[in-house]
Formats: structure tokens, sequence, C-alpha cells
């Protein structure tokens, strides 16, 4: 054996004896058999340490396979994270980049360029019309020394007609409005003296104030519509002349916040009627103290119906919300995102109100798997194209809602996709050696594959929730502007007010002229809101109360050229 030496007792070529022979080679086997016995032990202990150790270098290995697997897993997630964090958080298509931030080289490399600004062979868009504007006239005369001609000297004779060019200015005019109250005495002698009598004041939205409706509604509408921050409104005055007290004004919001509240509870009411809903949520910074609650951050919640929106400011994003919004029997379909609250809401789990899922958020989820692993960024972009082509689709469908035989054809080719889309997702889910990402995304469409297919059977279902993040963009901005809210009553008046506003753009009704209309109305009502709030809802306003209310999109004519 390797590194084992064993002399011999006695050379065997001097023995001659047989018997002696065998006898020494005896002797000499019992020699070397502990020896033998040894190395057999020692061998088998070799074995199993190199089996051990084989065992434990597999083990490492498949570790360290995991451990890779692992680290770009969260490689992923970081690219991810940071794309969500400083990448486009807008859904509009950019010129270059078709798949919401994840290019398609293909495209970029047949798109060319787009220029800005009007594109060739597309119609230019329509004059816009401004009649409805009232109207100053100047005259424009020729100066003295140019009112003779140049010839002779002979003086210019004026003609009866001109030649107009209009011209859009503006001013903002802050006044004191003195009400130079009449004072009356009687001319009889009625109980032996002369009685003096006073006109009375006009009505005030806020009695005793100094200042009047059309400056709370500037302030209102400034805040609430446009979402500035008071101060930069009253840094405005201010180089208009007018030196405003901040406390002054959030005393006087204060005093204006319980004159929404009918008109809120009555969208409210309106809005859980419908059939159709879509539901968001945001954040939203309340800086109070609150039981229960060791931050400020509170959640603003958009509900939508086909003619109400209703922000609700809790301070949680618990199912408890919309489940208190919408009444016991309520029935419909509401369109949301894919937020677990939703799904816990009572009338959800009996059946009354059925979940339609948003498109969009399914569509990010495979944005954010190939931005975040690019060695599956082609994987994402043809499922990115399955889901643009559903709904390009989709548009044409509605496109010839009204022709019954076009929509047919154009329905069973939106319902083909769909099938052809669902089998490719359950191919891929049979497949062992899908990675996880990618199985993690088709495993959330298959759990929301019912709610997200909502549309194909009603029409009147949009695909995606993308309205009602729209209605939170205006808040959103409110939130970077002015912070949030300081207060209770505060919070409540900003989604009051929220609420209305979206109301009436919904139902293209100018927000200043309603507000103007509403707060002279309480105004005349000594400061309170009005005993019967319906003639003021929009559903309920007459054709000539909405065309005296409109304006807020001015039309355009078509174009001469």
């Amino acid at each position: 054996m390797d590194g084992v030496s064993v002399e011999p007792l006695v050379s065997i070529e001097t023995v001659s004896d047989p018997a002696v022979l065998a006898a020494r080679l005896l002797a000499e086997n019992d020699q070397l058999r502990p020896e033998i016995d040894r190395l057999r032990l020692e061998n088998l202990e070799l074995r199993q340490q190199a089996g051990y150790w084989q065992s434990m270098h597999a083990r490492a290995s498949q570790r360290l396979e995991e451990v890779h697997q692992e680290l770009e897993l969260l490689r992923g997630e970081i690219r991810k994270l940071k794309a969500d964090l400083f990448g486009r958080k807008s859904e509009k298509q950019s010129r270059k980049d078709r798949s919401n931030d994840l290019e398609d080289p293909q495209e970029t490399a047949t798109q060319p360029k787009r220029n800005r600004g009007q594109q060739p062979n597309r119609p230019a868009p329509g004059r816009r019309d401004y009649s409805h504007l009232p109207e100053r006239i100047q005259k424009v005369e020729l100066p003295p020394e140019q009112g003779y001609c140049p010839d002779c000297g002979k003086p210019l004779k004026v003609r009866s007609d001109t030649e107009d060019a209009t011209q859009i200015e503006i001013e903002r005019i802050l006044y004191r409005r003195v009400f130079q109250r009449c004072r009356y005495e009687t001319t009889c002698k009625c109980g032996g003296k002369t009685h003096v009598l006073t006109a009375p004041l006009p009505p005030k939205v806020i009695p005793k104030g100094l200042y009047g409706t059309s400056l709370w509604v500037e302030i209102l509408v400034d805040k609430f519509y446009s979402q500035q921050p008071v101060e930069r409104l009253l840094e405005q005055l201010r180089l208009h002349g007018l030196d405003l007290a901040a406390g002054t004004v959030a005393d006087g919001l204060q005093r204006l916040e319980p004159l929404f509240t009918p008109v809120y509870d009555a969208l409210k009411e309106r809005n859980g009627q419908s059939f159709y809903h879509q539901a968001d949520e945001t954040r939203w910074h309340v800086f109070v103290e609150y039981e229960g609650k060791s931050n400020h951050c509170w959640w603003l919640w958009a509900f939508s119906s086909e003619d109400t929106v209703v922000y609700c400011l809790d301070p949680s994003r618990s199912h408890t919300v919309p489940e208190d919004h919408y009444p016991d029997d309520v029935a419909g379909r509401l369109m949301v995102d894919r937020l677990s609250s939703y799904k816990a809401m009572q009338q959800v789990k009996l059946g009354h109100l059925l979940l339609a899922f948003c498109w969009a958020h399914v569509r990010r989820d495979f944005v954010r798997v190939g931005k975040g692993f690019p060695e599956f960024k082609d994987w994402a972009l043809a499922w990115l194209q399955r889901i643009r082509e559903l709904y390009r689709l989709n548009r044409q469908r509605l496109a010839v809602l009204k022709n019954k035989t076009k929509f047919a054809k154009a329905d069973r080719a939106l319902r083909r996709a769909i099938g052809a889309m669902q089998q490719q997702r359950e191919a891929e889910l049979a497949n062992p050696q899908l990675r996880q990402p990618c199985r993690q995304v088709l495993e959330s469409l298959q759990e929301h594959w019912e709610g997200l297919t909502r549309f194909v059977d009603d029409p009147r279902i949009p695909m995606d929730n993308n309205a009602s993040e729209r209605r939170l963009r205006g808040p959103a901005l409110g939130r970077k502007n002015y912070y949030g809210s300081g207060s209770l009553w505060s919070g409540r008046l900003a989604a009051m007010l929220f609420s209305i506003f979206a109301t009436l753009k919904m139902g293209k009704l100018n927000p200043r002229k309603w507000l103007e209309w509403y707060l002279d109305s309480c105004a005349k009502e000594s400061g309170q809101a009005p005993a019967d709030i319906q003639p003021f809802l929009p559903w309920n306003l007459s054709a000539e109360q909405r065309s005296a209310l409109g304006g807020e999109d001015t039309p355009r004519k078509p174009d001469s050229s």
C-alpha cells in the first residue's frame, strides 16, 4: 500500500523447507493484519470525511446560488424603487416612449424624432371665441399732425366706418364699497316726537364682517380650486394695495365652513345612489393631535359616481371608510385599484358591490419588472404590447357602440384577445423555470382576472381608474403647496370644497359663478346656509341656470383658414 513498507522476516530464496516457509509466511501475515485493519479504518474515515465535505460543498454551492438570486431580486427591487422615486409619475405617454417609461428599442429605432408644436398634416386647432367677454371700445384717431394730405395739405375727412382690432386685457380692481344708508324722519307727531329711520345694511355672508362676498370667493377659488397657498394670494393682494392679515382669513374661512355642510351632505347622498362608481385615495396631512394616531398622515378618499365626486378625509386607510360611505343596500360596480381595503368591504363580501380592477396598475407591474430586471425587459415589453392591444380593441369597440353590426365584430376581436392573453398567462405559470418576479406579476393578474375583465361584458365600465387619479392631482398639488390642513375644521372645509368644485367641473359649470350665487344666497339668510339646498345642486339646475353658470371652458369657432 502507499506509504507502507514491510520488511520480510526471512528471504524466501534461503528457505527450502515448505513447512518452515509456510509458517514464516503465516507469521508475517499475522504481523501485517493489524496494519491493514488500521489502514482500512483510516480509509473508511477518509471516505466519510470526503462525503461530508462533498455534501457541505453542495450545500454551500446551493446557498451561494440562493444568495445570488436573492441579491439579484434585491437589486431589481432597488432599481424599481429608484424608478418609482425619481422616474416619471404620469401615465401620459411621452413622444419617444410608448411603454410608460420602459423604452422599446424596436419602436425607438422605427419612430423618427418628433418636433414640438404643430405637426405637419394635422388640422390646426380652432380659434377660441372670446365674444362672451365684456367689451370696452376705445376710439383710435390719427395724431393731429397726420390729419392732412401729404401732397396738398388739405385736412382729411373722418369716415363713418372703422377698422376694428381686438385685444384681450385684464385688470384687478380692489375698492371700498361705501354704503350710504339714507336716513328718514317722520313728518307726523305720532307719539309726541319725531322718529328717525335708517335704511338697513345690504346682506353680508359674514355678518358684521369687513370683507364682502367677492373677496371670499377669490380666496376660496384660489386655494381650493387653483391649489395656491393663502399667503401667496395675500402677497398678490398687497401688490394691489390690500394688506390682509392671515389670521383674519383663517377666522373667516372657519366661519364659512358650516355653510357648505348641507351641500356636501347632499353630494354624499347622491353619490351613493349611483350604479357605477370609482374610488381612489391619497395622503393628506392634518397637523393636529388625534387620539390613537401617532403621526399627521391622514387619507383623502375620492369617490366618483356618474354625476358627483365626493372627497372624504379620514385618519384611516381601513375598509371602514368606503364601507361607511356607501349605503348597506348599494348595488353596482366599483372601479378601484387592488388595495385590500376595497376587497374587505362588507358590501363587496355580500356581493352587492362588484369590484372592477384597474388595468393601468397591472401595466405598471410589468413596467416595474422590466425596469428592475433588465434580463426580463423583453418579456415585460411583450406583455405591455398585449395590454396595449386590449386598449386599442376596446377603443374601437366603444367608437361603434351604437352600430350593432360593427360593435359585434369589434367585441369578438376584443374577446379573442382576452382569451389569448389568458392562455398565455396559464402557459407561463405552468413553466417551472419561470423566475419569481415574472411569476409574482402573473399570479396577481390571475388573482384579479375576474375584476379586470368586467369591462368586456359591460362597455360602460372603464378599463382603468385614471379618472379618479386625475381627480386627486389637484389635492396632491395642494398638499405640496400648502402641506395639508392645520386643523380639523380646515380639513373638513378642504374636503367639502374639493367635492363641490369637482362635481361642478364634471357638470361643466363655472365654480366661481356658482360660488358667488351660493354665498350671495347665504348672505340673504343672514350668513346661514339656505333652508332648501335643492335648487343649488347641479343636477337640479334648469337649462337657463346651467347656461348662466357655464363658461368654464370657452367654445371655439371653426378655423376659417
